[in-house]
């Protein structure tokens, strides 16, 4: 796991939307086009603003798919991640892309899961966009996350802790409005990934994120399997970073670990 620190949510943004776009250039490069997975959520904010907007990718041999959604939600409703994506993401781009393939969970969740799943099986994903949640979850893989899945996308069940974020980021005006079933891409689908692109900004992930990258690979923090791919870039800000110790601070660049230092004593 590669970790960078930066000094706010803007500059974190920049850097992972850069560092991604190099990496759909290269497969662009090299294979003549690109997969991408794309993630959600208030963590994506600026990243998203600045890989919509990055000028030099030819968007047109890149194919999209989508990370998670809730079960039972139609794409009109604000919390909707279909939405989300169309409107911070798919229909920002200079061009359009080649394709992209959303999660529709207003019906049958299962059958979507083996739809989109067997076109994400024929390919392997060249940069997936991700993000940590206030539990630690990857995409929506809550704790104790299924680890053993080789099912590119299944039904889960959403813990108390993952709603209530999800009703204090805005999305629901109410907490019962929040759905208690999603469809996510697996652990293990996520880790087929070329490169993972883990943004992660705000004080309120400093312990997911501590948890992630310094404790034991564990369903109970499903975002530490990120631990064992060789390719994953940990983008933080120094709030969400301000509880890692020097144990993790000894993996960053001098100029890092000093700034989350005096966070730290701040």
């Amino acid at each position: 796991m590669n970790l960078k620190v930066y000094e706010d949510k803007f500059s974190m943004g920049a850097a992972a939307a850069a560092d991604g776009a190099a990496a759909i250039r290269a497969a662009l490069d090299q294979r003549g086009a690109a997969t991408i997975v794309v993630a959600t959520g208030a963590s994506q904010f600026e990243m998203l603003s600045q890989l919509a907007a990055t000028p030099d990718v030819d968007w047109s041999r890149v194919t999209g798919f989508h990370l998670d959604e809730y079960a039972g939600l139609a794409d009109t409703h604000p919390g909707s991640f279909r939405r989300y994506l169309r409107e911070r993401f798919v229909q920002r781009l200079p061009r359009p892309l080649r394709d992209f393939h959303y999660l529709n969970g207003e019906h049958d969740c299962r059958a979507e899961c083996e739809r989109v799943g067997a076109i994400l099986s024929q390919t392997t994903v060249d940069v997936a966009f991700v993000g940590i949640g206030e539990n630690g979850h990857l995409a929506f893989n809550d704790p104790p996350a299924d680890f053993a899945t080789t099912r590119p996308y299944h039904v889960v069940q959403l813990d108390d802790r993952c709603r209530l974020q999800q009703f204090n980021e805005g999305w629901f005006d109410t907490i019962e409005e929040v759905p208690t079933e999603a469809i996510s891409m697996s652990v293990r689908e996520i880790l087929r990934s070329r490169l993972i692109v883990c943004t992660v900004p705000d004080a309120r992930k400093a312990e997911a994120v501590r948890d992630a990258v310094e404790g034991p690979v564990d369903p109970r923090v499903p975002a530490s399997i990120l631990q064992t791919h060789a390719a994953t870039a940990l983008y933080l800000d120094r709030y969400a970073a301000s509880l890692l110790s020097d144990r993790g601070l000894r993996e960053l660049p001098p100029d890092a670990a000093r700034a989350i230092s005096a966070q730290q004593s701040a």
